[in-house]
């Protein structure tokens, strides 16, 4: 299995991102990793679709787009049809899993689940065959730069 490195925009220089993307193309990254904050599932705010946009159009890499937030169906199809090419929700916040990642398929993106670092891992396990990514997270979400 290959390491895949998909760093994220949170830590770029927004008023240059088109450069900065261009460096990690050139540094051999393999993905873009949008992190989404919504103010409520972690104390700050970040992106919202119309960036997922710009990056689109900045790269053919694939968006790994990572949704923090508390009503993540709420959102997932304005990221789909922004450009998402993976849809990350949190399964400390989502009810009906199986459900909603079958809802992020059908919009033609790969579905995935994160979990925070004091979520037992035993939480997603019986998912695991339904998600084309996993992501545990080593730090708490919401703060960039940790």
């Amino acid at each position: 299995m290959k390491i895949k490195i998909a760093p994220s925009i949170l830590a770029a220089d927004l008023s240059c991102l088109g450069d900065e993307i261009a460096r990690a193309i050139e540094g051999g990254c393999d993905a873009i990793h949008v992190d989404i904050m919504d103010y409520h599932f972690v104390p700050n705010l970040s992106f919202g679709p119309a960036i997922v946009e710009t990056v689109r159009r900045l790269t053919d890499l694939p968006l790994d787009v990572h949704l923090m937030a508390d009503n993540p169906l709420d959102m997932i199809e304005s990221f789909a049809q922004a450009g998402s090419d993976y849809l990350t929700i949190h399964v400390e916040v989502v009810e009906n899993m199986p459900a909603a990642l079958e809802t992020i398929r059908n919009l033609g993106v790969h579905p995935g689940i994160s979990l925070k670092p004091d979520t037992p891992v035993e939480s997603v396990i019986r998912y695991i065959d339904l998600v084309d990514i996993l992501l545990v997270m080593s730090v708490y979400p919401g703060f960039g730069g940790q």
